[in-house]
């Protein structure tokens, strides 16, 4: 299976920036221009993006749309946006925007029918985000904890046509303590559908690790933090996911 790295870009008020474990009042804003920061990932070499409007996943509608639209101007990366996307009309409007694929977070623990119904009709376009605290589904731009245990949620989305699941620990999230690897390849163990693994990612070193993790369907990963503040090379990773 092809392993595909997705440098972030998380918009909050227009800005790129990083969270601590998915606090609004923990930002660190890194560039004020998210489409240089498109710019520079697709010259380092990374072959995708992935964006998130924080305001939007709190508002519960699109709030940083005129930055996603600058991203899509100045990369010809496919782009992976999630963040306040919980409509149909939502979805197709961000896709015929040229969106590649969506990503439904909340969406998929409270109308989990919109996700199944999207992803039938539009196979390969809809990604589910799964945010789990302790192993628990988190939603509202992870504000409130649900009863659902991620990987019951994961099963639920099994045929239907979904692209990917993106699994995020949210108590590593921005941290660099490296990723959770077990959480992750249970996730990936107990569904059929690929898993891209969030939050935590250290080093180059835990790509390996998500990669040689035995049993699993790891896809891919999401960097963040680390690769901000320059602990992972950019050339380094890409030769690590090959």
């Amino acid at each position: 299976m092809t392993f595909t790295l997705y440098p972030a870009i998380d918009l909050k008020d227009g800005a790129c920036v990083r969270l601590l474990r998915g606090e609004m009042d923990a930002a660190t804003v890194f560039n004020d221009s998210p489409a240089d920061q498109a710019r520079a990932f697709h010259q380092a070499g990374f072959s995708h993006l992935h964006v998130v409007d924080l305001n939007g996943a709190f508002a519960g509608q699109s709030a940083n749309t005129e930055a996603v639209k600058a991203i899509l101007a100045a990369t010809p990366a496919p782009v992976q946006l999630g963040g306040g996307i919980r409509t149909r009309a939502q979805i197709d409007a961000w896709l015929e925007a040229g969106i590649s694929r969506v990503i439904l977070g909340t969406a998929a623990l409270r109308d989990p029918d919109l996700v199944k119904t999207a992803a039938r009709a539009l196979p390969g376009r809809i990604i589910v985000g799964i945010d789990a605290k302790d192993g628990m589904v988190a939603v509202e731009g992870w504000a409130e904890t649900s009863d659902m245990p991620a990987s019951e949620l994961a099963k639920a989305f099994e045929g239907c046509g979904v692209a990917a699941i993106i699994a995020t620990d949210i108590g590593r999230d921005g941290l660099k303590t490296g990723v959770n690897v077990a959480f992750t390849s249970a996730l990936a163990n107990a569904v059929s559908i690929p898993l891209i693994a969030s939050g935590g990612v250290r080093d180059v070193a835990d790509i390996t690790r998500l990669r040689a993790a035995p049993g699993t369907a790891v896809s891919g990963c999401i960097l963040g933090r680390a690769l901000y503040d320059g602990d992972i090379d950019p050339a380094t990773a890409i030769a690590a996911a090959r």
